[in-house]
This record gives C-alpha cells, structure tokens and sequence, in this order.
C-alpha cells in the first residue's frame, strides 16, 4: 500500500486521491458537508443539499458553490418544505444524516422526541428521488429501534438492496474512534458495507496535529482560550492519558464539589488525550474540558477548532462560516470526511459494477514512523 504524501492537513496526507466526479448526489441534513466532502474525493457531484442551520449551510455553499436549496428569501428550506420530485431520475446517490440526539445514549431517548421523525423525511426524499442508491448515516441506537427497522423495511418494499451496520472510524484511517451507524441501499445489485483490513494501524493524534504549533495563533481556526490560574493548576495535575480522577486524588483543594461526591463514573470527563493513539469521539464543545477527553497531550489547554478538524479529518483548506461556537458545533456534529470518502468508494464500485473492494488503498499507513 502507499505512504501518505503531502503536506499535514492536506488531502494528499490523508491518503486520498480524489476521483473524476462521474456520479451525482443530492445531500439532506448536510451539516457543514462532511459526508459531502468525503463523497466528493470518491467520485460524486453534488447537485444540491439541505440544511436548515444559517452557519452551517453557509459553510457548505462555501465549500460546494452554493448547492443550500433556499427558499425566495433565501432562507434555507427545511426538509418538510422540499418537493424531491423535480430530483427523480437525476440522483445516482441520496445520502444524509437526520439529526441524532433523540436516539443518542448521551439524551433521554424518548420516542415522542421530534426529532426522531426526521427520519421519515429522509426516507420520504428516497421515495420521491428513486436514487441508484442512499446512505444514511445515524448513532448505533438506532439499529435497535422501531425507526431503524422501518428505515429497512421501507427501503426494501422501494426495491433497494439494504445493509446496516456499525463502522469505527478509526478502523478506516481516522485518527478519531468513533462510531456510527450506516444505511446503504442500492436498486440494483447486492450492497455491503466496507471492511477493514484486519490488523489495521490506527492514525494517531500525533499525525493529525503535524505541522500545528504547540501553542494556538488564533489564526486559521488554532484559535485557544483565556483559562484561569485555576483551570491551568487543574490541567496541569492531568497527566496523558488521564483524567479527573487524576486532579482529584493530586489537588481535591481545587476539585469542584460534584466531582470529589462522585466517586465513579466517566473516565473521559477532564482527560487528556494520548499522542499515539487516535482521540475519542469529537463532540460539538470539544473546547471544554469538563466534556469529555479534550485536554491537549501535552500542553495545558483544551484543544483547538484547528486541531478538532485535524481529528475529524477535514482538510485545513477547509472553509467554515459561523461564530466559534457555531464552527465548533460543526465540526463536532460532521461525518469525517475521510470516513465518509471509504464509503463512497464501496459505493462508487457498487453503482460502477466494479468488484467491491474490501479495504481501499492508501488509508492504513498513517501511522507514527
């Protein structure tokens, strides 16, 4: 297989090689367009995409040319107010993520949550659109749910070919151990869902953050916060690879209360991350510590927007509009493109009737030297 080539940040250093775009797609709940990026280095065009969010929509009209459909004021539409059918017979593949926090393990999970009926939206654009093939993509829990089924049940009676499943992000080159779940359906012809090589090496932080500064510039999104004397002292007891169980044995005098009552529970709250091993999940404050893994390997900070794309897999030619709360919140909430650019290979092979490769090339070399 190749090395990785090129510069950090780069798409070259990521191990892609972006293909001719001879397939089109329409993107729905397209975010900032992680999961567009990624198909787009696999051979697909995007003709248009939803995303009712003003800041990420803008950021993906920045990066594709203005595909947000909008309404006469140019508003972005929401998925109930799109007609799909001006799409049908235009669409090689459909792909979207509806929003997840009503099936995530980190809410309440209640099944009257709205946001768990986005879903039908999505499968009301496939029936509308009839695209060659659809990906969707979600939090593992929904495999387990009612809606998970009829996500398979429906898709079936279109007549697609259905897979669903759980990839690790990490498994496929991300430097990032994330999973989620993934639906792929094809009209014709059978569908799987990529495999990773076994004994895949992982990408690691210390590949990801190549070429960064140790300290932030705030310039081009390394941008750091102003922490207290106090959070420095808590940083500073948290060794790599630990957490607040770390400050609270070391420093319980500037431990706050509800952690030295808690005994137990999350190791990642307060953690810092590992230089050779790849982060856990990015979430959207990844810029707060008291979250989750976030803490710098080294230096005394929470990691910057920057370095939470470098995790994420987004390029640094990457462009993205919004505050930094709102930039944050995109990032943490994107499909990484690098993940998302295997899928779209497998699909690419699948809608093209080449032989489905089970790993792509170039994607498990990206480890330390």
């Amino acid at each position: 297989m190749n090395e990785a080539q090129g510069r950090p940040g780069s798409v070259e250093y990521l191990g892609v090689t972006p293909r001719s775009q001879r397939l089109t797609l329409l993107d729905l709940f397209a975010g900032a367009g992680g999961l567009s990026l990624g198909l787009t280095w696999a051979g697909f065009r995007s003709l248009a995409a939803v995303e009712v969010d003003p800041a990420a929509a803008a950021t993906y009209d920045a990066n594709f040319g203005g595909h947000i459909l909008r309404d006469s004021r140019g508003r972005p539409l929401p998925m109930e107010q799109v007609d799909f059918t001006s799409f049908r017979g235009r669409v090689d593949l459909l792909s979207g993520g509806p929003p997840c926090q009503g099936f995530s393990l980190l809410g309440t999970r209640l099944e009257d949550d709205p946001r768990n009926r986005l879903w039908r939206e999505f499968i009301r654009a496939v029936d509308e659109v009839q695209p060659r093939a659809f990906l969707m993509e979600n939090v593992p829990p929904i495999l387990k749910t009612q809606e998970g089924a009829f996500t398979i049940e429906h898709a079936r009676e279109l007549g697609y070919s259905v897979v669903a499943g759980v990839l690790s992000a990490e498994q496929f080159g991300v430097p990032q151990k994330r999973k989620r779940a993934f639906f792929l359906g094809v009209r014709d012809g059978a569908v799987s869902l990529p495999r990773p090589l076994p004994g895949t090496k992982f990408m690691t932080v210390r590949r990801a953050f190549a070429g960064l500064p140790l300290q932030p510039t705030n310039e081009d999104l390394h941008m750091g916060r102003t922490p207290t004397g106090t959070s420095l002292e808590r940083y500073a007891t948290v060794p790599e690879g630990g957490n607040r169980f770390d400050l609270m044995a070391k420093r319980p005098d500037i431990t706050p209360r509800c952690w030295l009552e808690k005994a137990t529970g999350s190791t990642d709250v307060f953690g810092r991350l590992h230089w050779d091993q790849p982060a856990l999940t990015i979430r959207t404050e990844f810029y707060k510590p008291e979250k989750g893994r976030y803490l710098h390997p080294s230096e005394h900070r929470p990691i910057t927007h920057r370095e939470a794309a470098r995790l994420q897999t987004f390029p640094d030619d990457f462009h993205f509009e919004g505050s930094k709360i709102e930039v944050a919140r995109q990032i943490g909430n994107a499909v990484p493109p690098l993940l998302a650019y295997v899928i779209g290979l497998h699909l690419e092979s699948a809608l093209e009737r080449r032989s489905v490769p089970t790993v792509q090339p170039t994607l498990f070399e990206l480890v330390p030297g």
